[in-house]
């Protein structure tokens, strides 16, 4: 065979090589997103299929505009960290610098080698390629080190720039679900500081002694990872102090799941707490993680908790002993670290003594009861609520709204069953029926409160009507009040007082047997707008 036959045998087998090369190099391309990771494996099949030796890949560093090395592959496996290529210096700057593949034909005899990772054959050739991205932009360099055969560094040359052009689509892709990862990452941080911020117990409202006592026993809990029992009436905000206790807890940058366990039969409940297996039964198409693998390293709020039947107990019980469970249709055992807040508004000791309730279940859960009061029992908190609703509403209809102190002596009157809840719904319907924004004591009436409103100021239900408490006279026109009735709570009696000593503090202060000093200061906190006489 002649010396061109063989050349030409050579090169076809080379292209043989470099077609089985590139499908290999482009199912790795294909595998992940991890760069590093990824160009690792390119660098390797490019060795030990390709027959290029010492690959590196060096990337363009937005910021510096350097070359920064990125992988090499080495027999040896160390890594070379912190080097770096300004443009124009060595073979790596200068094929950036000149916008074109570099042929080195012998390294040692190539004066511009820097030699900066002590890891090149100075006997071999070496080419250097720009890796290019989208619209011809260079993002790097590709270079190896192919065998001495000269006459096929032209076939390698163009060998390896398909392979950086390969390299230059993983990049970019990969720096583009970084930089949607990074915003994401961000997002999610703003979501979580906002809701911390709106589940911090200083956003939570109630100055009673009976809240505070809440909050103090919330915020001591929140530390540990006890179970906790959150108990009252229904509307009384639990799920509230749950989200409180998450949030102010170690497992707070985890995720915090909630189900509602009366929501759902015992045959969905199971699912839904325990996930299942793809054919575990008909609908279930896929397997599917539970709430308890979900909440994993996090809180579980388990609202009505009291609903469940004493069937499913016994499997609850389980879990929260034990930490284990099995998918329902499943026979592998999965273990979970779960901090479980429960919530109900049932008597669980009469439903424990009625046998309706498992007792061991009962003191699983009832490791760290919080009993919240209800509405009727804590009504100095409503005006500082019915603001707070208002301005969420406002907020909601894009509107400004305020609520008068007609309205807020009127909704002191009534029993709220529905207690914080039911407050809520009242104060949306009245901002509805108001047409100017301004809800009073007619609005009020309006939305068919069942109350005992005390009798209207005359004042047509202005902005600055005042709270009339009086039964007799006080030479103005206006009945006197008797400032000895029990039903008066503390702002009405001072609101009393003042319009029977015509808004003159002094005597005020001395039908309440006060100082001045301590009117002047009820009248500040209470908000009580002091009229002028």
């Amino acid at each position: 065979m002649s010396h061109d036959n063989a050349q030409l045998q050579q090169t076809l087998n080379l292209l043989e090589d470099e077609l089985a090369c590139i499908y290999a190099v482009s199912k790795v391309l294909s595998r992940s997103l991890n760069l590093k990771e990824t160009l690792r494996e390119v660098l390797r099949v490019l060795h030990e299929e390709g027959q290029l030796e010492h690959g590196m890949v060096s990337l363009l560093d937005g910021d510096s505009g350097d070359l920064l090395l990125l992988e090499l592959h080495r027999a040896d496996k160390l890594t070379v960290e912190n080097v770096r290529y300004r443009a124009g210096e060595g073979i790596m700057g200068l094929a950036i610098e000149m916008d074109k593949p570099l042929i080195i034909r012998k390294l040692a005899d190539e004066p511009r080698f820097l030699d900066k990772l002590g890891v090149y054959n100075p006997v071999l050739p070496l080419i250097a390629v720009p890796i290019r991205a989208r619209g011809d932009e260079i993002v790097g360099v590709l270079a190896a080190q192919p065998p001495a055969e000269l006459h096929l560094l032209g076939e390698r040359r163009r060998f390896l720039e398909m392979v950086g052009n390969l390299i230059g689509q993983n990049v970019v892709l990969a720096n583009e679900v970084a930089s949607d990862k990074q915003e994401l990452q961000k997002e999610r941080d703003s979501l979580r500081r906002k809701v911390k911020g709106e589940s911090g117990f200083a956003n939570l409202i109630g100055h009673t002694r009976v809240m505070q006592v809440v909050f103090d026993q919330a915020r001591q809990v929140a530390k540990w990872n006890t179970t906790v029992l959150i108990r009252g009436e229904s509307g009384t905000g639990k799920e509230l102090i749950a989200n409180a206790i998450h949030y102010h807890s170690p497992r707070a940058n985890n995720a915090f799941i909630k189900l509602n366990c009366a929501a759902l039969p015992d045959n969905l409940l199971e699912s839904e707490l325990f996930g299942h297996e793809k054919g575990a039964f008909t609908g279930a198409v896929s397997q599917r993680k539970g709430r308890f693998e979900q909440a994993d390293g996090g809180t579980l709020f388990l609202d009505e908790i009291g609903e469940i039947t004493p069937a499913f107990q016994a499997k609850l019980l389980r879990v929260l002993q034990e930490g284990e469970f099995e998918r329902v249709g499943g026979s592998k055992t999965l273990n979970v670290d779960v901090r479980v807040i429960a919530a109900t508004n049932r008597n669980l000791e009469q439903e424990v003594r009625a046998g309706e309730f498992r007792e061991d279940l009962y003191y699983r859960l009832n490791v760290m009861p919080i009993i919240m009061p209800p509405l009727r029992e804590r009504l100095e908190d409503i005006p500082d609520l019915a603001r707070f609703l208002v301005n969420k509403i406002s907020n909601k209809q894009g509107r400004p709204l305020d609520i008068g102190d007609s309205a807020i002596r009127a909704l002191m009157h009534h029993g709220w069953p529905g207690n914080v809840r039911e407050l809520e719904n009242c104060m949306e319907r009245a901002a509805i029926l108001s047409t100017d924004g301004h809800i009073d004591q007619q609005v009020i009436r309006l939305t068919g409160l069942d109350s005992h409103f005390p009798a209207d100021d005359g004042g047509g239900g202005g902005r600055d009507a005042k709270f009339c408490v009086s039964t007799g006279s006080a030479g103005n026109g206006k009945p006197k009040a008797d400032l000895n009735d029990p039903d008066l709570d503390e702002r009405e009696r001072v609101i009393a007082a003042l319009e029977e000593a015509g808004w003159v503090q002094a005597k005020a202060a001395r039908l309440l047997n006060m100082t001045p000093r301590q009117i002047a200061y009820r009248i500040q906190i209470l908000n009580i707008q002091v009229r002028q006489i």
